[in-house]
C-alpha cells in the first residue's frame, strides 16, 4: 500500500458516513498523522509505499471511522487558534465557533484601556484548555485560570499548557457548588462555553458527537437549560471587579434567554453576537459594580 492507494483506500470506506470534501479532509489528517508528511510532500512522495506498522494504523484508523470515532480523537490532536492542542474523549474537541469568541475577548482587551495592563482572565469549563490557552497566548500579560469539574479533562488541558509553554493556572472546581468557588480571587473578565445541549436535542446530533464527546461538557436538563448560565453569572457578579466582562458561547436557540437571565441579574451593556453562520452564540455583559 503507498500513499495514494491509502488516501483511495480511506476516502472509500467512509464514503457513505460523510461527503467526499469532508472525506478527503479526513483522510489527509490520518495520513499526516501517520507519515508525518504534510499534503504536498503526500502528494510529491504519494508513490511511496507505507511501512507495515503505518499500514496497520491505516487499518485501525478506518475502523475507527467506520464506528463514528472522530478524526481528532484517533489522531489524538485537534487544531484551534493557531495551536495544536492534544484531544481524547475527555475533553471536547474545539469548535471554530468557539475560536470566535476568543477573537472577541482579545479584541475588546487590545481596544481597551486594559491593554497593556495585566489583568485576571477566568475561563470556566476548560475541557482541554483551548479557551484560556489561546487568551494566554494572544493577552500574555494576562493572568489566566482555568476551572474544571473534570480530572481528566484537567490533566489533558495541563499537558496542553506544558506543550505549549503557557503559564495558565488550573484548578479542578465544580462550579455548580457554591462552597467551591468561594475561595476564587475577583477577575477582570470571566468567560466561559458551558454545557447547553438540552436532552431532548440528542435526536439531532452527530453519531460521532453522541458516542465519543463526553456528555458532562455538552448536555443540561430539558427543565433547566440555563443551569450553567445562570450559576456562572451568579458567581460573575461577586468575582468580576466593577467594569468587568462576562462573556459567554451559547446555545444559538436560546439567546434571547440568556440576555434576559444577564438583565436580570443586573449586568449592563449585553451584547448578543452572531457567528460567521448568522446564528446566535456569543454573549458579553458588564458588571458596574462589585457584590460582596
Amino acid at each position: 500500500m503507498n500513499i495514494q492507494t491509502a488516501f483511495t483506500y480511506i476516502t472509500r470506506s467512509i464514503a457513505s458516513l460523510y461527503p467526499p470534501r469532508e472525506a478527503a479532509n479526513i483522510a489527509h489528517l490520518v495520513l499526516e498523522h501517520i507519515t508525518g508528511l504534510g499534503k504536498l510532500d503526500r502528494i510529491i512522495y504519494k508513490e511511496n509505499t507505507l511501512e507495515l506498522d503505518q499500514q496497520a494504523q491505516v487499518e485501525q484508523a478506518v475502523e475507527g471511522l467506520l464506528q463514528y470515532q472522530p478524526v481528532q480523537y484517533i489522531t489524538g490532536h485537534a487544531w484551534f487558534y493557531g495551536m495544536e492542542l492534544l484531544v481524547n474523549p475527555q475533553v471536547l474537541i474545539p469548535r471554530p465557533e468557539t475560536e470566535e469568541l476568543v477573537e472577541w475577548v482579545v479584541r475588546d482587551v487590545e481596544m481597551s484601556k486594559y491593554a497593556d495592563v495585566q489583568m485576571r482572565i477566568l475561563d470556566i469549563g476548560t475541557g482541554s484548555g483551548c479557551i484560556p490557552l489561546a487568551l494566554k497566548k494572544a493577552l500574555p500579560q494576562a493572568t489566566v485560570w482555568g476551572l474544571d469539574v473534570s480530572a481528566g479533562a484537567l490533566d489533558t488541558a495541563r499537558h496542553n499548557a506544558s506543550r505549549l509553554q503557557l503559564d495558565v493556572h488550573f484548578e479542578q472546581v465544580d462550579v455548580l457548588e457554591q462552597k467551591a468557588t468561594e475561595p476564587l480571587p475577583a477577575f477582570d473578565i470571566i468567560v466561559s462555553n458551558p454545557p447547553y445541549i438540552k436532552q431532548n436535542e440528542r435526536s439531532g446530533m452527530q453519531r460521532q458527537v453522541l458516542l465519543f464527546e463526553p456528555s458532562l461538557a455538552l448536555f443540561v436538563p430539558d427543565e433547566d437549560a440555563l443551569l450553567f448560565y445562570r450559576r456562572i453569572a451568579q458567581l460573575a457578579r461577586h468575582k468580576l471587579v466593577p467594569g468587568g466582562k462576562l462573556y459567554f458561547e451559547i446555545n444559538e436557540a436560546l439567546g434571547r434567554e440568556v440576555v434576559a437571565l444577564l438583565e436580570q441579574l443586573g449586568f449592563r451593556q449585553i451584547t448578543l453576537k452572531q457567528d460567521i453562520f448568522g446564528k446566535d452564540r456569543m454573549v458579553r455583559a458588564e458588571v458596574d459594580v462589585l457584590i460582596c
